[in-house]
């Protein structure tokens, strides 16, 4: 039965999950930061001390995302941004003297879907120059780590958000259509097995009239050739475009009463 279309519309999931920002110091960050959630369909922004909101700057990172500026929670402490949240998951860049639950961020994306169709749940992001303290990172469930190259493992308070939100969308895109979300459907079905091996045949008697093999010593190029149309795999409709083809070729050899190249 065939696949139904991709539907890209942000499943309800996703209206449950807040990304709080922690006193951050640069408002254009607060407005990337914004873009990343459009982009990915979340909506709800939090904001815990910023140093300069509302901003311009803000606005103008934003670009289209600045109704989501306009609708921010503002608070004071980040107990405040999490209070009525189930499950509550912080960025964390380093390693700790006491080893927290840690997650990836996939399964940081996965676990989020999951819990927020039962309560909300809060992704914490941390300060720019030194992430989050030791006591808000203990104040949450799971810690996660995103893996950047070390040797240049910064990496920028929105684009730290777009990683995650990108996780968290995908978790609902898949947990909404109830597989992995694939880009591999297809207007027709893969051409069978016994299809393929009359094609073989085919393109090798081709090949011999055509003078680019010898029929009776192909060596490996059959071989190598099998091996090409197994990784293209290619549909039914397809095989039997290359089966015209070779027909076509054929048709001419024998037209012009020789074979193809010459020795």
């Amino acid at each position: 039965m065939a696949k139904p279309p991709l539907d890209t519309t942000p499943p309800n999931a996703l209206d449950n999950v807040r990304v709080v920002l922690v006193n951050s110091a640069h408002p254009g960050n607060i407005g990337g930061a914004a873009r990343a959630l459009k982009n990915m369909g979340l909506s709800q922004l939090y904001l815990v001390a910023p140093r300069e909101f509302p901003a311009a700057n803000a606005v103008w990172r934003a670009a289209g995302a600045a109704e989501l500026l306009d609708r921010a929670v503002v608070v004071d402490t980040l107990e405040e941004a999490v209070a009525d949240c189930g499950l509550v998951v912080a960025t964390s860049a380093r390693e700790r003297r006491i080893p927290w639950p840690l997650l990836t961020p996939r399964q940081c994306g996965e676990r989020a879907v999951a819990e927020a169709s039962s309560h909300p749940v809060a992704l914490v992001f941390g300060r720019e120059d030194r992430g989050l303290t030791n006591e808000e990172l203990q104040a949450c469930n799971f810690h996660v780590h995103i893996p950047a190259n070390p040797e240049y493992s910064s990496l920028n308070l929105a684009t730290a958000v777009q990683v995650l939100a990108y996780e968290v969308r995908m978790a609902a895109l898949e947990a909404d259509r109830g597989e992995p979300l694939s880009y591999a459907d297809w207007d027709r079905p893969p051409a069978k097995a016994s299809d393929m091996e009359l094609y073989f045949a085919h393109l090798q008697q081709a090949l011999g009239e055509l003078g680019f093999i010898d029929p009776d010593n192909p060596r490996q190029t059959m071989t190598r050739l099998r091996r090409l149309f197994s990784r293209v795999r290619p549909d039914d409709m397809e095989l039997g475009i290359l089966r015209g083809m070779l027909t076509a070729i054929q048709n001419h050899i024998h037209r012009s009463g020789g074979k193809g190249r010459p020795d």
